[in-house]
């Protein structure tokens, strides 16, 4: 035994990965740990696959509801749905099995606003939770447990669980106790109360989880990573829209509108989001934050330059070598890092309060400023809204980016319309490309678009966009927000038949 479990009567609770997994029954809604690939259970879900496979061959139905915090991993998510045994999934994947089952309509999918799904449970709406399934990094004397590198909606599944299953995983550092703050004082309508939550620094709970020992039904000991997120080198796109984004928070604190020490940040995992980081850990400023879902490898080399004071997230999203570097000098973080329940590190309040600059990605962007993060061609799902939309509606400022086309040119990021609506054009400040940045704030539909068309598209498509506008705003039925509709999908229809949005 590890050690890592300092309460003696759990410690008899001690089984393998295939004993576990059997108190999970077929229906089953079982809530797992894990956001973005940190701090899900790593042994488990692999022994229930392969019971779910075992029970398939002999022709018997095995599937369950999974719910988590975010994106997990191949041997969690993918695991599972190789077995066919997800029946429900929710409330954000990025497993290319899971999406390719989501969009066969042989998967079921809820695509959730991350800060609505412990309400939601709480409600009612999601059913019965029957297992929650969730690592931690130790346990206490005193039967708390210690989170691990996502803390996610792991409060909410062990307080509604029946059963409760824990993977005490010996890999994660010890030394991230402390860096959790799990608030017990949620509470639905009309019991609620303010958060007290002034700074991203702020504390307003306790470093641990709370878990009657009777609930836990079992323990597994583990040894493994989490699954860590291979970056691509900062390509010239991404420099750019970096380049346009700090800028625009250069020109908003010589106006005034913005202190030295900027607002706090939050970013979207991927590449011009770590892009965006270094580009600011070149410009004057420091004793920065940020109030955001995920911590990169950008805000740690923020954090140790000095560029960034304090962190505030639900879960770390490392490369390997970031992961590595965290762990080796973990001892720097402490005081500076701060992991809390996703319904508090997306909540509305707080997000408005504090005044973050929200920067997310997308898929595409019309010329009125509707975005579309989450399908493809209308109907077929990437991956799911995520907590972009909690940032979108209640940020300062408001952006959106992403390159202005796609797979090699063929196919414009900024379209008439797009072909599926996640944010609207009353939550979206800000539009950047590397072509440039369209600032939204305080004009009218016609002016966003012509912004949009002049500043973000690409100049291929830009003559289309224009004569598209042009002849919507003369033929269109009404004037606010000109449409030809027909045409407007035909883009996305043009694609799909041709494989380029190129006009003859």
């Amino acid at each position: 035994m590890s050690g890592r479990i300092a309460h003696r009567g759990l410690r008899s609770k001690v089984v393998s990965a295939a004993q576990a997994a059997a108190h999970i029954r077929p229906g089953d809604n079982v809530g797992m740990s894990g956001f973005t690939g940190a701090g899900h259970p790593k042994a488990v879900p692999r022994a229930l696959a392969d019971m779910l496979s075992e029970h398939r061959a002999r022709g018997e139905d095995f599937r369950i509801g999974v719910w988590t915090g975010a994106s997990t991993a191949p041997e969690l998510d993918g695991a599972l749905a190789e077995a066919d045994g997800i029946e429900l999934r929710l409330p954000y994947q990025s497993d290319p099995v899971s999406r390719a089952k989501i969009n066969a309509g042989t998967m079921e999918y809820i695509d959730v606003h991350l800060s609505h799904v412990a309400q939601m449970a709480w409600e009612g709406f999601l059913g019965r939770l029957d297992v929650a399934l969730v690592e931690v990094a130790g346990i206490t004397e005193e039967g708390d447990l210690v989170p691990s590198t996502s803390v996610g909606n792991n409060k909410t599944w062990i307080d509604l669980a029946d059963k409760v299953i824990l993977e005490v995983n010996t890999r994660q550092p010890l030394e991230l106790d402390g860096m959790h703050d799990i608030y017990y004082g949620t509470a639905l309508p009309p019991n609620r109360r303010p958060l007290m939550i002034t700074r991203p620094d702020d504390r307003i709970g306790v470093p641990h989880f709370a878990c009657p020992p009777d609930k836990v039904v079992a323990i597994v000991e583990t040894d493994a990573p989490d699954r860590h997120t291979l970056f691509k080198p900062i390509d010239e796109d991404s420099r750019a829209i970096a380049g346009h984004l700090i800028d625009f928070l250069e020109l908003e604190v010589k106006a005034g509108r913005m202190p030295a020490d900027l607002l706090p940040l939050q970013s979207g995992v991927g590449n011009i989001a770590n892009a965006v980081l270094a580009g600011l850990g070149d410009t004057r400023h420091r004793g920065l934050t940020a109030y955001t879902e995920v911590l990169q490898d950008g805000m740690l080399d923020l954090l140790e330059s000095g560029t960034l004071r304090f962190a505030s997230a639900t879960a770390f999203s490392l490369s390997p070598a970031g992961a590595a570097h965290f762990n080796e000098n973990i001892g720097s973080f402490q005081g500076r890092v701060l992991l809390r329940s996703q319904e508090i590190s997306n909540h509305p309040e707080v997000i408005r309060r504090l005044g973050v600059i929200a920067t997310n990605g997308m898929i595409e962007a019309d010329i009125y400023g509707n975005i579309n993060s989450t399908h493809v061609m209308g109907s077929a799902i990437q991956n799911g809204i995520g907590g972009s939309g909690d940032f979108a509606r209640n940020a300062y400022v408001s952006a959106f980016v992403t390159p202005s086309t796609a797979k090699g040119g063929a196919l414009s990021c900024i379209v008439p319309m797009v072909s599926h609506v996640d944010h609207t054009e009353h939550d979206v400040g800000v539009v950047i490309t590397e072509q440039g940045l369209a600032d939204l704030r305080g004009l009218a539909p016609r002016r966003r678009a012509q912004r949009i068309i002049d500043q973000c598209a690409h100049p291929d498509y830009r003559p289309m966009l224009q004569d598209y506008f042009d002849r919507a705003v003369s033929g269109a039925w009404g004037r606010q927000t000109p449409h030809l509709l027909g045409e407007a999908l035909s883009w996305h229809t043009r694609f799909m038949e041709t494989g380029t949005m190129r006009l003859p």
